[in-house]
């Protein structure tokens, strides 16, 4: 039998044996467990592929008093493995512990990233006599790295490169430079320290510019570091105080005789802050920017300017001066041809509506409603056969991310992941996708394909369907669509029940404890605790109805969306500033951005997974305004012709 034939046989055997793996996925789990706690470990196989991250656990337990030879042993053992590298960063930190120089040189890698550990390994070639001029200019480069704050480890090399004379003045200036357009203060009086006197003076005047603004700029030198100091100070300041910083900005720009750059550096500042909370003073203030300052975000900030103060001619202008690029989107598509509509063009908002209507996102399929067209959809269904499944599938690095991924060790699996698809070609790299969505790993579709054109259309693997009968019947019990609720769980956590959010919200909904305590409470269930979140009944169960709360409380989904997604508070406001606007129109003008992206993300996800599930879908213009809405009619799917635009991902 040949290699290649064992190696589809054994991946084949791996993937028809779903016992034997939930049982390997517990031994593993309870492994891991065990080497954390420093117990006993349940016996793996010697061969087990994940057998080197449980022992790499176990050495870490104890990495404090570890003797060197089994920590060397280990990273020649595994040498060009992930679990080396992680091994080896976690030896790393225990030798600059130990202040194990010679050690600490020994295990270095050059593939190490960790900014604390790359001063660390220049701390060690200090200690063991090899700074020489090449580590001083390794030292230099690490000074100029960044603005910001540098970590701890970084400031006895720093310490020994002045002593060597190789922290020049112009270096302490560079860093300062850095550091006030990080608006940073702290960071440029650090770097002053060592300055001559008058320099340091000034040096410090600066950064209490950037941290408050103060009159005695307008006595600074008219130079270019004096005019970049005061604009990111006086732009900082904006971000708090716009109107303030507005007029401040007259007196300093005269004395330091601002360039265009620099005024709009403040300006642009001011005019973002006011018009992200629509202040009075937005469309002034938009309109003071120069025209050289403003980038993608304060053309589309212009835009919603117009269009929350209901000035469709001034939205219409806001548009046609946006870059073609932008403006080609089908959001902004749709916007002009939704501007011209309301002032009379109805022949011209056809034409941008047919451009906008052939791409398969919100704003699409929003044109494709307006001209009673099918939606544009152009799948492609990969063509790979079981062989070449199985033998990527074999692949060593994907096996162990698999394992790891299944036995709760994402962040581990990622590198083992990763391995891999730095080996695999195009092809190869969607079949990975693939064998890890049918091991439950949903998210390589997101974060995975895209690469080409082509990989935007592989529909069955970006929004996969699990869980499908749970999702249907909690939709039903709750009168919801369930194509909804599966796009709330795309969406929230790629379809991982263990995911869980820097807020605390868990599982595939993201449910927060608090408010799943809450809900079954009022639908008189059992409450299991946080942890019972991560399970997928308990979870969809208790968001699903969630969700219909929201639902019921605000009337129409695409607000309940929003709700869901930033809270009572902010979608309240919102209400009452604008909520007798347009859907379209209204979710646009949402002052969050990850808000105003999320529902319209939801509205077209909604759509896809209609199609998933039943081959056709609700109208998205009817399915944002609840059940109520529309006459029943389904959309179909069709591929636009090849003189069509593009489609979007």
């Amino acid at each position: 039998m040949s290699k290649q034939l064992r190696i589809v046989l054994a991946a084949l055997t791996l993937l028809a044996a779903p016992v034997l793996q939930a049982q390997d996925d517990a031994t593993l789990r309870a492994a891991f467990e065990a080497a954390e706690r420093g117990l006993p470990a349940p016996a793996l196989a010697p061969d087990h592929p994940v057998k080197p991250w449980v022992d790499m656990v176990a050495l870490r337990k104890d990495i404090d008093t570890l003797p060197a030879a089994r920590a060397r042993a280990f990273l020649e053992r595994h040498a060009g493995q992930p679990v080396a590298e992680v091994f080896r960063e976690a030896w790393l930190r225990a030798l600059l512990k130990r202040k194990d120089w010679a050690g600490f040189r020994a295990a270095w890698s050059p593939a190490v990233t960790h900014t604390a550990l790359r001063c660390a390994e220049l701390q060690a070639r200090l200690e063991t006599g090899a700074a020489d001029a090449q580590w001083i200019r390794d030292a230099q480069a690490m000074w100029r790295s960044s603005g910001k704050s540098l970590p701890n480890e970084c400031d006895p090399v720093f310490e020994a490169l002045a002593a060597r004379g190789g922290l020049t003045d112009a270096l302490r200036w560079e860093r300062i430079e850095l550091a006030a357009a990080e608006w940073e203060p702290g960071v440029m009086r650090a770097a002053a320290r060592g300055l001559p006197a008058d320099q340091l003076a000034l040096a410090n005047d600066y950064a209490a510019f950037v941290q408050a603004p103060h009159p005695r700029a307008t006595q600074w030198p008219k130079t270019a570091r004096s005019r970049l100091v005061a604009s990111h100070g006086l732009a900082r300041f904006a971000k708090d105080d716009p109107l303030a910083a507005e007029a401040r900005l007259p007196a300093i720009a005269r004395a330091l005789d601002f360039t265009e750059v620099e005024r709009g550096r403040v300006l642009y500042q001011a005019a973002l802050w006011t018009v992200a909370s629509y202040l009075p003073d937005s469309a002034r203030l938009l309109a003071a920017v120069p025209a050289s300052a403003y980038d993608e975000r304060l053309h589309e900030w212009r835009v919603r300017e117009a269009l929350a103060r209901g000035d469709w001619n001034a939205a219409l202008a806001a548009l046609r001066a946006m870059d073609p690029a932008l403006r080609s989107r089908s959001r902004w598509q749709w916007f002009e041809a939704r501007m011209l509509e309301l002032t009379g063009d109805r022949a011209g908002a056809r034409v941008l509506f047919a451009r906008a209507a052939t791409k398969p996102d919100f704003h699409g399929f929003l044109a494709a409603d307006r001209l009673d067209r099918p939606y544009a959809l152009c799948p492609w269904s990969p063509d790979w056969s079981e062989a070449e499944k199985a033998s990527v599938a074999a692949d060593p690095a994907l096996v162990r991310a698999m394992a790891l991924y299944r036995a709760d060790r994402s962040g581990w699996a990622v590198r083992e992941w990763n391995d891999a698809l730095a080996r695999f070609d195009d092809r190869q790299r969607r079949i990975a996708v693939q064998v890890a969505q049918e091991h439950g790993w949903f998210d390589r579709a997101v974060f995975n394909l895209g690469k080409t054109p082509d990989e935007h259309r592989l529909y069955t693997l970006r929004f996969p369907i699990h869980h499908a009968d749970l999702i249907e019947r909690e939709a039903r019990r709750n009168g919801l669509d369930p194509a909804w609720v599966a796009a709330e769980i795309r969406a929230e956590s790629t379809f991982n029940p263990r995911a869980r959010s820097p807020a605390n919200a868990r599982g595939l909904m993201q449910v927060l404890p608090s408010t799943g305590a809450a809900v079954a409470r009022r639908l008189g269930l059992p409450w299991g605790g946080a942890e019972s979140l991560y399970d997928p009944a308990t979870n969809i169960t208790l968001g699903t109805a969630y969700l219909r709360e929201k639902e019921q409380m605000y009337g129409k989904p695409y607000v309940a969306i929003a709700a869901y997604n930033a809270g009572p508070t902010p979608t309240s406001r919102w209400l009452s500033q604008r909520g007798d606007m347009d859907p379209d129109i209204w979710i646009e003008t949402i002052s969050y951005r990850e808000t105003r992206e999320y529902v319209a993300r939801i509205l077209a996800f909604s759509v896809l997974y209609d199609w998933r599930m039943f081959g056709t879908a609700r109208p998205v213009s009817e399915r944002m305004l609840g059940a109520a809405a529309g006459n029943g009619k389904r959309k179909r799917f069709e591929c636009p012709a090849p003189d069509a635009a593009p489609q979007a991902g």
